[in-house]
This record gives structure tokens, C-alpha cells and sequence, in this order.
């Protein structure tokens, strides 16, 4: 992922989802998402839990090496489902804590950016710890967009009017997807980036035409949760 300037990809994805969700009233953020379960402001709660988390990674630098990048970070999703499960419980029953979901909003418009710009100032050759790994923080920040972009889709669900993420936000979730596949894999070609995403992270399922395209790699599918 060298060749992006990856805080420049983190804040093109955060700034995506800050469009999706900062021109909607409580009721637009009750709306459904492609996470089970979740509403607008459940899934943008989460994803402020990565902003956060980024914060506390980016501000307590560790020695390295690094135990897995940003593609073998994705290797222990997307976990059983009864810790989802769990987790999804948790991050609806957090959000109905907020008096008015345009709060979660208003704490994402504080923390997005200053993980940002957190990212735009650590030290490109250092390492933080995260999930019980150690990553190198290029990685690290590799693996907050590809979250980012792919929640970002999620998010549009019923906001046929939303705008998309960004291109270099969809370029490094695209490339770690690619780096999940096993290296003979040929993406079916009426994919775009945004198919690729959905249908690798499981949320369109694949037609018998994409199956057919993909040979055995269909069951590589989806490449995480």
C-alpha cells in the first residue's frame, strides 16, 4: 500500500462517511443498513469505535516487528457468530444511550478528524498494537479504511442519494480484497469496485453467473464479514 498516501486514503474515507450521515435528522439515522440489525447510527457508532481506537493505537507507538499487515490482519474475521452477535448487541444497546442519534454524529464529527490528522503525523516507519496485533503503520492504516469504505457502502442501504466513497478509499479496500484471494483469481468483469466490495464482504450474495466466472475461487467467498 506504498504507493498511496494512506492518511490521505483514511481521511478521504472518513470524510465519505461524514457526508453519508452529517446532512441527516434522527429519523434519516434510524434508517436500515446492510449490517444486520443495525440502524445509521448503530453502524456509525462502530465505526467511531475505529476512530477512537485509532487514536489510542496511533498515540502509543511499540516496537516491532509486525505480526501480520493489512491483509493477514483479516484473517481472524470475521470471528464466531456468537461474538458478533455479542458485539452487535452491545454497539445497539451503546447507541440508544445517546439522547438523539445526531449525538453520535456530533462525537463523530470531533474524533474522525483527529484521528486523521493523528494519522497524518505518525511516523510512517512505526508500529502500533491493535486487536492483539502489531502492525506497521501504513497497515494499520490500510485496515481503518478498508472498515471505513466498506461501512460506507453499508451505510447507503436506504440512501439511494448518498454520495459513494471516495477513489482512494475504494482503491486500498479493493486491494486488500485482492490480497484475500488466492493469486490466480480473475474478478468476474461486469464487476465494479463497489460490487467487488459487497460480494466479497458477503453483502450481495453471488449469481450462478458470477460462480461460474470464478471457477473454485467462489468459495473463497466472502473474503470476510
Amino acid at each position: 500500500m506504498t504507493a498511496i498516501r494512506l492518511h490521505e486514503a483514511l481521511a478521504q474515507a472518513y470524510d465519505g462517511i461524514t457526508a453519508v450521515v452529517g446532512r441527516l435528522d434522527d429519523a434519516g439515522l434510524q434508517r436500515a443498513t446492510r449490517c444486520q440489525g443495525w440502524l445509521v447510527a448503530d453502524l456509525l457508532l462502530h465505526v467511531l469505535g475505529d476512530a477512537q481506537r485509532a487514536l489510542v493505537a496511533l498515540a502509543s507507538p511499540v516496537d516491532g516487528p509486525a505480526d501480520v499487515d493489512d491483509v493477514s490482519y483479516w484473517r481472524d474475521f470475521p470471528g464466531d457468530d456468537d461474538t458478533s452477535a455479542r458485539h452487535a448487541w452491545w454497539v445497539r444497546r451503546s447507541a440508544a444511550a445517546f439522547d438523539r442519534p445526531t449525538g453520535i454524529v456530533d462525537l463523530w464529527r470531533d474524533t474522525a478528524p483527529a484521528s486523521v490528522r493523528a494519522a497524518a503525523s505518525a511516523a510512517p516507519d512505526g508500529y502500533v498494537t491493535t486487536q492483539g496485533h502489531v502492525l506497521r503503520v501504513p497497515d494499520f492504516l490500510a485496515t481503518l479504511t478498508t472498515e471505513a469504505a466498506i461501512h460506507h457502502l453499508d451505510l447507503t442501504l436506504e440512501l439511494p442519494d448518498a454520495p459513494p466513497p471516495g477513489p482512494l478509499a475504494v482503491r486500498v479496500a479493493v486491494a486488500t480484497m485482492d490480497g484475500l484471494l488466492s493469486d490466480d483469481t480473475v474478478r468476474p468483469t461486469a464487476w465494479d469496485d463497489h460490487d467487488f466490495l459487497l460480494k466479497a464482504t458477503g453483502r450481495v450474495p453471488l449469481t450462478d453467473r458470477d460462480r461460474l466466472e470464478l471457477g473454485e475461487s467462489a468459495g473463497w467467498f466472502p473474503l470476510l464479514g
